[in-house]
């Protein structure tokens, strides 16, 4: 279906059984797709934010302890809600649970 006036392609949705506009859809599905990721005190993350850890980690494989107050800099988020992909000297592919970081 294409609409006369402004030319933009109406597609139906299947959610709601509704025809609506291609570019309204995508950004529809983009905001369901956005995964919230909180950490241990409930402030959002981001990617790129500095986070410090709220507890002593051991880190498997790697033979080394992640002591409380280390400063991870520059996190990415994963699409996991409870996940975020970092950096540490020593340690390449560190993910941790956002339950035991705080942002900084």
């Amino acid at each position: 279906m294409t609409a006369g006036d402004g030319g933009e392609d109406y597609v139906f949705d299947e959610a709601s059984g509704e025809w609506m506009p291609a570019s309204e859809l995508a950004a529809k599905q983009g905001a369901a797709d956005a995964v919230e990721v909180r950490d241990a005190v409930g402030n959002l993350l981001a990617d790129g934010d500095q986070v410090t850890l709220i507890k002593d980690l051991t880190v498997k494989g790697a033979g080394q302890t992640l002591k409380r107050g280390t400063l991870i800099k520059s996190i990415r988020l994963t699409g996991d809600s409870q996940e975020i992909d970092c950096r540490f000297d020593g340690i390449k592919g560190l993910v941790l649970r956002a339950e035991f970081v705080k942002k900084r």
